[in-house]
């Protein structure tokens, strides 16, 4: 079944004159680049985060999460509140907080407080993803214009990404690791400044409430799925608090449905899934997602953590793959009106795993960057692709009314799947190195003593803590062990991955079509409505 978009011809602008609409764009970019800039700025610096503060595998995956983790949770609940008061103040508020976290961060001297000073960062990026996303659909109700403005907001996306590792990379090669969130902190007081006087207000009350059973019960069900799956390997899959969890996401979400079901005011209207087209973008949010940032974390632990290459170098690679979308924005733009986005997501889909799959058969010994940029190249080409046209396939088909929640729920999946990322891959990772150091060890040809201080360590701190562990004589008699245990455990994490985009990728083709739209019908509002598929605005 392939769904086209619906769309309603403009009324009245709530945002003002062009030029208002102009700053709105321009404000919300800045907004979703800063965002952005938080989620990836770790995965250059994650070997250095790990030496300085020497933290375990679990504690590593947990400061990248504790950003996505919020982002994810509350996505839904920040859409609920710009529709019902405003997304500029949104804007306005996320960047502030986000820069409160960012000063966190940059006086941690501990794994726990850099968790805390990312989780607060988080909850600001929660705001700032629908939010900006909203004024943007908000300010450009024509298809041909919505074309544009979603592809300038992909492109301030990528360009985010493209920022932080250089940014970080560079920083850090200088200074201490913290110097590099003390200056994205800078960066969110700018955007703070910049939706304050360039954003039109926009909101769409109307049939909406904060809906409290539905953003606790989904606030929990997440927060508990996420616990259980980044806690698994290290507490064990079988321990108490990881099945409790498990259970609980499970009991919680039937709950959500439940309470959403039989709301007044729902937080998510689950009617929207009857949409074709949004259910599946919703679909191929999660598990798309989930294989790029995967990929992605699965890289940054190859480049920092089991190669050793300093942030500059652990740099170079993620801005290779961020450069691309800056560069194909006219191309994104054309693709977006006149192809439509179900080839685009599955030509995105397939480039990302085939270049999972190829990363994989780069040999962990390779440290120069020729061998990686073929792999890198269709990373970069994929991203683009697929955040431009994932975005397009969700707001598109919704009424005017209800963009606000679609862009809160297409954030929603998209930061759900990306926290699955890093949090799943490291647990297949981890897991099977650790399985794989457990039982090389015995015919490592080390002393008792030696065995008893090597195993001590991986039962304290896991593979990666005895990758980089200071042991004199020992670590150079564990290097190898070490170091092939976690690439066979990354390179599973990255097949991993790449079965996601294969799937997503064919949830495009069923749902979507591969076949690019007629010339008229890309320039032309489409007639069928979203009343047409049960849903009323």
């Amino acid at each position: 079944m392939v769904s086209r978009p619906a769309y309603e011809p403009p009324t009245a602008s709530a945002d003002g004159p062009p030029a208002r609409h102009t700053g709105t764009i321009i404000a919300g970019c800045l907004a979703v680049c800063l965002a952005q800039i938080g989620l990836v700025l770790p995965a250059a610096i994650n070997g250095v985060i790990q030496r300085s503060l020497q933290t375990s595998g679990a504690e590593l995956t947990w400061i990248s999460d504790a950003f996505l983790v919020p982002a994810a949770v509350l996505a839904l609940t920040f859409g609920v509140l710009g529709d019902l008061y405003g997304r500029k103040k949104l804007l306005v508020g996320g960047a502030l907080l986000a820069a409160v976290g960012y000063a966190v961060s940059a006086t941690s001297d501990s794994a726990a407080q850099l968790i805390t000073g990312q989780a607060l960062s988080g909850i600001g990026a929660a705001a700032l993803f629908p939010a900006s996303l909203a004024v943007i659909t908000a300010s450009t109700p024509t298809p041909a214009a919505r074309a544009r403005a979603l592809a300038s907001w992909t492109t301030a996306l990528s360009l985010g990404a493209l920022i932080a590792p250089l940014l970080s990379g560079a920083v850090v090669e200088h200074t201490s690791f913290r110097w590099a969130f003390a200056a994205t902190g800078v960066l969110a007081l700018a955007a703070a400044a910049a939706a304050w006087l360039l954003t039109g207000e926009s909101s769409a009350p109307e049939g909406r409430s904060l809906d409290w059973p539905g953003q606790i019960t989904i606030g929990l069900a997440l927060l508990a799925l996420l616990y259980g799956i980044i806690q698994g390997p290290s507490d064990g899959w079988g321990s108490a608090p990881v099945v409790l969890s498990l259970v609980a996401a499970a009991v919680l979400l039937a709950a959500f449905i439940r309470v959403e079901n039989s709301s007044a005011s729902p937080m998510l209207r689950l009617e929207l899934f009857r949409i074709p087209a949004f259910a599946a973008s919703a679909a191929m949010a999660v598990i798309g997602m989930f294989g790029f940032l995967g990929g992605a974390y699965d890289l940054s632990i190859r480049l920092g953590v089991i190669q050793h290459q300093s942030p500059l170098q652990s740099a170079v690679p993620f801005l290779v793959i961020q450069g691309i979308t800056p560069f194909i924005w006219p191309l994104l733009v054309r693709l977006l009106h006149s192809v439509g986005p179900g080839p685009m997501l599955v030509t995105g889909f397939m480039s990302l795993a085939v270049a999972q799959l190829w990363l994989r058969e780069v040999p962990i010994h390779e440290t120069g960057l020729v061998p990686l940029l073929g792999p890198l190249v269709l990373n970069g080409v994929g991203f683009g692709l697929v955040v431009a046209a994932i975005t397009a396939a969700a707001v598109n088909v919704v009424p005017p009314s209800l963009t606000g929640m679609a862009s809160a729920t297409t954030s929603l999946v998209r930061d759900l799947g990306q926290t699955l990322g890093p949090a799943v891959v490291g647990a297949v990772a981890l897991g099977l190195a650790t399985s794989r150091l457990t039982d090389g060890l015995a015919g490592a040809g080390l002393t008792p003593a030696e065995h008893g201080t090597a195993t001590a360590v991986l039962e304290a701190g896991g593979p990666i803590a005895l990758h980089t562990a200071e042991l004199g004589p020992l670590s150079a008699k564990l290097s190898p062990f070490t170091e092939r245990a976690l690439a066979d455990g990354y390179n599973a994490g990255l097949v991993l991955t790449a079965v996601a985009c294969v799937v997503a990728a064919a949830i495009a083709a069923v749902f979507l079509g591969v076949r690019a739209r007629g010339g008229d019908e890309g320039r032309k509002p489409e007639a069928r409505t979203a009343e047409a598929e049960g849903v009323r605005p």
